[in-house]
């Protein structure tokens, strides 16, 4: 069977990657983000095993959350596979940080995720099951020191998805949080760190693999939350 899977943030990095993994696993794979002509690229370029859909999507925007989620079904059916990877910083501690930075921080970390997820759980009750993937980071965990809007979004995220894992099981929809605990190796990580070790960074490639473990975990043994880092730590 074909899944239909969505990339809900996808840019150079892991996005991409996730991307890459699930249409070479021959899914259906809709791609949202703001960049249009990135995306139009990427699903051109993914592999022939798969099938890409750019949907140039505003996640902070749930009326054009939406509307994706009804050209996706529109072009693909239903959705059996859900990424919430779309992420925006709040780089201010409480003293510096304004009200704006703290809502877009939520707009996209939280709401975003909920609105996403509201549209995918919906196909996959109402069908055979599925798979919500959310990607967390260390301050999902641990509040970082100068970051509270991301700090708090984080945490909102994987509270979401401990919730949506209890509600949502028993209908046959797996959901996972996954801790992404350290830095992923992006061109602009790499450009940015000249001097730094590559073994230090997250492989988004192998991520990727990781991600697509949980799609296919058997329903007797799912994992509620995986945490990834590299072994050398340099972060």
């Amino acid at each position: 069977m074909t899944r239909t899977a969505v990339i809900a943030g996808v840019g150079p990095g892991l996005g991409e990657s996730l991307a890459r993994k699930f249409a070479g696993e021959g899914c259906q794979v809709a791609l949202l983000a703001r960049s249009a002509e990135y995306l139009r690229d990427l699903a051109d370029d993914l592999p022939e095993s798969g099938e890409g859909l750019a949907v140039p999507t505003d996640l902070e925007r749930p009326g054009e959350i939406r509307e994706a989620f009804e050209t996706i079904r529109e072009e693909f059916g239903p959705v059996d596979v859900l990424v919430n990877h779309a992420s925006a910083g709040s780089w201010n501690g409480l003293l510096d940080a304004s009200v704006e930075d703290v809502d877009r921080a939520w707009a996209v970390n939280g709401r975003g995720a909920f609105v996403c997820s509201q549209e995918a759980a919906g196909d996959m009750v109402a069908g055979d099951g599925g798979t919500i993937v959310f990607t967390g980071a260390t301050s999902a965990l641990r509040g970082r020191d100068g970051a509270i809007g991301f700090s708090a979004a984080k945490f909102a995220a994987r509270g979401m998805a401990e919730s949506m894992a209890r509600e949502l099981g028993p209908e046959g929809v797996h959901v996972a949080h996954v801790v992404i605990d350290g830095q992923i190796l992006t061109p602009g990580a790499a450009e940015a760190n000249p001097d730094r070790d590559e073994e230090s960074f997250l492989d988004p490639d192998e991520i990727a693999e990781s991600y697509w473990h949980l799609v296919e975990q058997d329903r007797s043994a799912w994992t509620l939350e995986l945490d990834l880092r590299p072994h050398v730590e340099e972060f």
